[in-house]
């Protein structure tokens, strides 16, 4: 199909399409310019967020609750939370109010969601919070509303127009709540100096977690991971790689030091045998190929990742920060895991 009749194709079929499109796009710009007012409300009311979050007791956890569309968005709020390293979790306040109040200590935080700060069910949470002497942040639309007065912080978002042409459906409040929320966690995820390998604790599955998996996460070590001195006769030290746990089909050459000399690969076997018919006598320092790339424990497997693809090798040696082997990686463990696809090798 050519460029012109695919353009064709995209082309609204009448004008209600066009229409539509623009009246979409109108939508977005009325929620795009929510955002950016309340960007300009934050005060210190945020910060004193950000402080009393960062000053809880350990094992003291962000209990979220909110009604409705809002309850929505705290589902979300308290997941992020949760990503981050902050124990949370949603609480919906009408099972709140039918025993699951009992979920709070003293200790705990209540993060309660509500457009108007009127809402019935979360309202009703306040009495048994004030006694239980939880510290109650609010994210609601003004400081004068029942929420408000009764939370110890709250994060105003101001009277936020609902878009659409009947103004009634939650659009644009709980855009605005979900970029507060947002804007808390990643504010927290700085202060804290939150790293991508403690992000990686809470994310072990999917892409996003094997993204941010760490080298010690996945490295052959123990009875797994082949070490040989470099003065140890080839022939001797290929019956070792063949004996050890998982056959890596490599092992770390290394000096009396016990510092890291070289590899014995695979390709090094069939290079010599295309090339030194003596080799098995040789010793295994002479016949591995020296000074071989290597990587941290701490690294992302990633890193292991672009260097087996970029370098067209198998088998990375890890190392510690005397240059000592503590760990092997095969391209198999990359495999196993879905580092890598088998066709891209």
């Amino acid at each position: 199909m050519t460029n012109s009749a695919t353009s064709q194709l995209r082309q609204p079929a009448n004008t209600y399409e066009v229409d539509d499109i623009a009246y979409g796009q109108s939508i977005i710009r009325e929620e795009v310019a929510a955002l950016t007012r309340v960007a300009d409300l934050l005060d210190e009311s945020f910060a004193n967020a950000i402080e009393t979050i960062l000053a809880m007791r350990p094992h003291s956890r962000i209990v979220v609750s909110g009604m409705g569309k809002a309850g929505f968005v705290g589902m979300k709020l308290s997941a992020t939370l949760s990503s981050i390293g902050v124990p949370s979790f949603f609480l919906h306040p009408g099972d709140a109010i039918h025993g699951d109040l009992g979920r709070f200590s003293k200790n705990d935080l209540a993060l309660l969601l509500s457009n108007s700060g009127e809402t019935g069910e979360v309202v009703r949470l306040l009495p048994t919070l004030k006694r239980l002497g939880s510290t109650i942040i609010s994210i609601t639309r003004t400081t004068t509303s029942t929420l408000a007065r009764h939370s110890d912080i709250t994060i105003a978002i101001g009277d936020v127009a609902e878009a659409g042409p009947l103004g009634l459906a939650p659009t644009t409040s709980t855009t605005v709540m979900m970029a507060i929320g947002d804007a808390l966690a990643m504010t927290l995820v700085k202060r804290r100096g939150f790293s991508r390998e403690e992000f990686a604790i809470f994310h072990p599955g999917g892409d996003l977690g094997r993204s941010l998996m760490v080298v010690s996460d996945l490295m052959r070590t123990g009875d797994s991971h082949c070490v040989i001195h470099r003065s140890v006769i080839t022939k001797r030290a290929l019956h070792t790689i063949t004996e050890t746990k998982g056959r890596p089909g490599a092992a770390a050459i290394v000096d009396d030091a016990g510092v890291l000399f070289g590899i014995f690969t695979d390709g090094n076997l069939r290079r010599c045998l295309e090339r030194e018919p003596d080799f098995l006598d040789k010793p295994i320092g002479d016949v591995c190929s020296p000074n071989p790339i290597t990587v941290y424990p701490q690294q992302l497997v990633q890193d292991i990742c672009r260097i087996i693809h970029e370098r067209k090798i198998d088998q990375v040696i890890v190392v510690d920060e005397r240059n000592i082997p503590v760990g092997l990686v095969d391209i198999q463990d990359l495999l196993s895991h879905g580092m890598i696809k088998p066709e891209k090798y």
